[in-house]
């Protein structure tokens, strides 16, 4: 089919909900995409941070085929060896104590909400409001409850009420916001992103997270972090928790774990390990086999070395773009391959637009930046394509 085949498919049979760039994918080969018509673009995007060890990637592949021959899915009421190494893998490298898998961010996250809110239970043995902290600006997901949670008034529209009760939205870097909030002892965790994705790739202070870590500990609540698109390596080290010295109650992940499967997850630590028991958590297609396996050789790829390299791309991209002087750059942020443009003078979205139309797809976050997401395993050639055409875009400004 030729892409205008498939746009008419999906205006005559598909839900209207994504405003979708004019650009048809059919195939990738690294961090190179094609259209059905041959059209290559240079991909800084990798499905929104999904894509992290890139397209046709053969191991990858590889890994899926063979499990899929072996057993496709049984659910959680049967054993089985994938999702088990899996676990394995993501506690001795995290240095977490167990994990639930489930299929997506928002639902990794909800996991989240429930173990906070269960432990607050346990604690004091009765029923208590349980409030939850979260910081303006934040994402973390499309349900009823993690739009709620999300500190961005733009997703909480009158179409959607009622939300689901019990969050208190503060201001980043503000700890005395955090503390007046929780001056009632209504509260059970504070639930945050170390750098903000869809707020504009905003990393928070050390300081503050350093803070918010000695707070919790003091009132015996749990610090929850959202690593759904952070983590899996796009910071360059595994979670980016690991660059702020610190240790969470629990930590959420989706997105690259599977390199394109469905997958998600949260890992907890020794304190709320045992949480969380028989019956009170479930998710079908959590652990299946075909993504656990997916998984394993993603995490099998990013080792010391490509994590090293990530640090050393994201580095390059940030520098290389400062370097080239515009007056449209205000500036660089964020840690790996995990990036914003800040934009002047121009819409994120309009820019968006000028990059797909000369050959590079690019992201934005928040109402000032671009946001570079590229393959984990992108190379360097691939990078400075990409980045020739954004310079090219910004020249015309």
């Amino acid at each position: 089919m030729n892409s205008q085949n498939i746009k008419a498919l999906d205006s005559q049979h598909v839900m209207q909900t994504y405003a979708r760039f004019d650009a048809v994918i059919e195939r990738g080969e690294g961090a190179r995409l094609y259209t059905p018509e041959g059209r290559e673009y240079i991909d800084f995007t990798s499905g929104i941070g999904v894509n992290s060890v890139g397209y046709n990637n053969k191991k990858w592949a590889e890994a899926i085929y063979n499990q899929a021959q072996k057993l496709g899915h049984i659910s959680n009421l049967f054993y089985t060896e994938p999702y088990a190494r899996l676990a394995e893998t993501l506690t001795a490298r995290s240095g977490m104590k167990r994990v639930f898998f489930a299929n997506s961010g928002a639902e990794s996250n909800e996991g989240m909400i429930k173990l906070a809110r269960k432990y607050r239970y346990e604690l004091f043995g009765t029923y208590r409001t349980s409030n939850i902290i979260t910081l303006k600006n934040s994402f973390h997901g499309r349900t009823i409850a993690t739009l709620e949670a999300t500190g961005q008034e733009k997703f909480h529209p009158e179409d959607y009420f009622p939300y689901t009760n019990g969050f208190k939205h503060v201001q980043a870097g503000h700890m005395e916001a955090v503390e007046y909030a929780c001056a009632d002892g209504h509260t059970c965790a504070v639930l945050l992103e170390l750098i903000q994705g869809e707020g504009g790739v905003l990393p928070l202070p050390a300081s503050y997270v350093k803070e918010l870590r000695a707070f919790c500990d003091e009132l015996d609540m749990l610090l929850l972090v959202d690593e759904v698109q952070t983590g899996i390596g796009r910071t360059g080290t595994l979670f980016a928790y690991q660059q702020y010295d610190i240790m969470p109650d629990a930590v959420s992940f989706a997105k690259g774990i599977a390199g394109g499967l469905p997958m998600g997850g949260f890992l907890v630590s020794e304190k709320c390990g045992d949480t969380l028991r028989a019956g009170d958590h479930g998710a079908t297609f959590g652990g299946n086999p075909i993504a656990a396996a997916a998984a394993l050789e993603v995490l099998a790829q990013i080792d010391d070395s490509l994590l090293a390299k990530i640090s050393e791309n994201g580095e390059y991209i940030r520098r290389t773009v400062s370097g080239w002087g515009f007056p449209a750059v205000r500036e660089t942020r964020g840690l790996g391959l995990m990036i914003g443009v800040s934009i002047k003078g121009a819409q994120p979205k309009e820019l968006a637009v000028r990059c797909i139309e000369n050959g590079l797809l690019i992201l934005t976050a928040g109402s000032d930046a671009l946001r570079l997401l590229p393959p984990l395993t992108i190379t360097r050639e691939e990078i400075d394509a990409g980045l020739a055409i954004l310079k090219k875009v910004l020249e015309e400004l």
